[in-house]
């Protein structure tokens, strides 16, 4: 591996940020040279020793002919905000990066876009297909035969079964789960614990409904002696 495809540019300075430095670092042997963020939002000067420095101004600090970059912003606007500053990066000569965690199980017949971002523990079964732009975080199952759309965040512990589709910028949160064969159209929010079947419509946000506390609290249900 040469320097130009070991050093690397992060976008964002995040919590997203700071996990995707020591990833790519301590598994996919890169080094992580700076973050960038777009100067109406630059805030500080450094982030885990390293500089923070203008995105608009990227190309000047850090060329493009001598780092790679990968923008490492969560679902801000469905995922809108991490592919446009994804394609601008591209519009600036960058070469995307990737990361596959070692820890992940993908097929061999899987096929996975460029700039994904794919954590321990997820599943993608065969003949699956993950578009462009894609963030799986840790724990997911992807069943055979399913396509993941281009710029979708999927969170932790979902499981998408076989034969289903979910559409280009689509949110699945925590516990969410589509049922064989469901085709989820483009710009869905499906909420931590949500599970949906059949076909579904773009633009569709599902929310479960929040978990009302007992009228017992657990002093008085256990008699723990200090109920009020």
């Amino acid at each position: 591996m040469t320097d130009a495809d070991r050093d690397l540019v992060i976008v964002g300075d995040s919590a997203f940020a700071e996990v995707a430095h020591e990833y790519f670092e301590a598994f996919a042997g890169m080094r992580v040279r700076a973050f960038a963020v777009e100067r109406a939002h630059l805030t500080r000067d450094t982030l885990r020793g390293l500089p923070v420095v203008p995105f608009e101004t990227l190309a000047q600090t850090h060329p493009p002919d001598a780092h790679r970059l990968h923008v490492a912003i969560v679902y801000t606007q469905l995922n809108r905000l991490r592919a446009r500053l994804a394609a601008a990066g591209e519009a600036m000569g960058y070469r995307l990066a990737s990361f596959v965690s070692p820890r992940a199980f993908v097929s061999p017949s899987a096929r996975i876009g460029a700039h994904c971002f794919i954590f321990e523990d997820n599943v993608i079964q065969p003949c699956v297909e993950i578009g462009r732009n894609a963030v799986l975080w840790s724990g997911n199952h992807v069943g055979h035969h399913s396509r993941v759309g281009d710029n979708v965040f999927v969170s932790s512990h979902v499981v998408v079964s076989g034969f289903c589709t979910v559409g280009d910028h689509c949110f699945l949160g925590v516990n969410s789960a589509l049922a064989d064969r469901t085709e989820l159209g483009a710009d869905c929010w499906v909420g931590p614990g949500s599970v949906l079947s059949g076909q579904v419509a773009a633009g569709q946000m599902f929310r479960v409904a929040d978990t009302a506390p007992s009228r017992v609290g657990t002093r008085r249900f256990f008699r723990l002696g200090d109920a009020p």
